[in-house]
């Protein structure tokens, strides 16, 4: 199908925004505004840290799946009615808009800088041999694991500053999630703080709220990122965010009361966990929705988001997870064979139009 005069502007390049973009860069003119060059895998990340040649596959430049689209590598800094302004100082035209700009995340511009990346982190995590770890939601969780299991010498500390672990679902897998890391011989400190206010590089003694001293030889933080739409408080959209930052969204996920602005992942207030893939669920109605106006089908053709229940897996190594489910909560092998092994890379490539591993010329 060729394309036709409808100009569609995506700002962000992440999990949600690249489906957008991707799937209708043969319906309309498709620009993508990103801060990098590349679609990162971001539930894959912290495998990258152990071993780094695992990004090979989770960092795709946004040119090897958009053929048929425009690339910008820039942030949106202001949204009028009609146009797009960039930190470059572009203005791009778009008939319609949709903004994926998920978290706050500062990582390099290009692909190769990234996987250097995960190579230094990864000579980091070599090299030591204390490991603290500050966080104890998903991420700390997940990079304890994936540390506990690839290097079982290393003496892995993690420290949060809830009372349990894994906060953002229920307690039992919080609880489940600590007895499989003390299994794996992880020290697990909660209800405490680091302070890390005048920590320099090289230093390796940490002081925790209640004032006891941790030694390590690095550490990682694993906090939760803020929201990426502080900027939209300068824009047309300054009253369409709610007291948390979040752009408020009708069902249909269109900016409420605008017909031709719509939200995806993270930063709607849509009432659900915020995970990778329900942002990717949330992609897909947009780009339904967007066929239907631009191919100028009936409205009663556009597709209603509803949000999901509490359903998580948090990988513990690479043969084990805790799972959430709507009616029980599980650990080990079982939701382990389903997210752990593989973090769902290769279908994901798949989605992109991508071969399920790097096809060596």
């Amino acid at each position: 199908m060729e394309k036709d005069g409808k100009r569609v502007v995506i700002l962000g390049g992440g999990v949600a925004g690249s489906v957008v973009a991707r799937s209708l860069q043969f319906h309309a003119r498709v620009t993508l505004v990103d801060s990098k060059e590349y679609f990162e895998i971001p539930w894959a990340n912290l495998r990258s840290m152990v071993e780094p040649s695992f990004a090979e596959r989770t960092l795709i430049n946004h040119r090897d799946y958009l053929t048929n689209a425009d690339i910008v590598t820039s942030e949106a800094v202001d949204i009028t009615e009609t146009e797009v302004l960039t930190a470059d100082g572009r203005r791009i035209g778009y008939d319609y808009l949709v903004i994926a700009t998920g978290r706050a995340d500062s990582v390099p511009k290009t692909r190769s800088e990234r996987l250097n990346q995960f190579n230094e982190e990864n000579r980091k995590i070599k090299s030591a041999r204390t490991i603290l770890i500050i966080g104890g939601g998903p991420t700390g969780v997940e990079l304890a694991g994936e540390i506990a299991v690839d290097f079982p010498d290393k003496k892995v500390i993690l420290v949060h500053k809830g009372s349990r672990l894994l906060e953002f679902i229920g307690a039992k897998a919080g609880h489940k999630a600590l007895k499989w890391l003390k299994s794996k011989n992880v020290v697990v400190k909660l209800d405490q703080r680091v302070n890390l206010n005048g920590f320099t590089d090289g230093q390796k003694i940490y002081r925790t709220s209640i004032g006891e001293t941790i030694e390590a030889d690095c550490h990682f933080l694993c906090m939760g990122k803020p929201l990426s739409t502080a900027w939209l408080k300068e824009t047309v959209l300054e009253n369409d965010l709610d007291s948390q930052g979040r752009i408020k969204v009708d069902e249909k996920l269109r900016v409420n009361g605008r017909g031709n602005i719509f939200a995806i992942g993270d930063i709607t207030n849509i009432p659900e966990i915020k995970q990778g893939f329900l942002a990717q669920q949330q992609a897909e109605v947009v780009v339904n929705n967007l066929k239907v106006i631009i191919h100028g089908a009936r409205e009663c053709r556009m597709e209603t988001y509803k949000p999901h229940s509490a359903i998580a897996i948090v990988s513990l190594g690479r043969k084990e997870a805790v799972a959430q489910l709507p009616f029980w909560t599980i650990t080990g092998r079982i939701p382990g064979f389903i997210k752990s092994g593989d973090l769902f890379v290769g279908r994901t490539r798949r989605q992109m139009g991508l071969s399920y591993d790097i096809v060596k010329a």
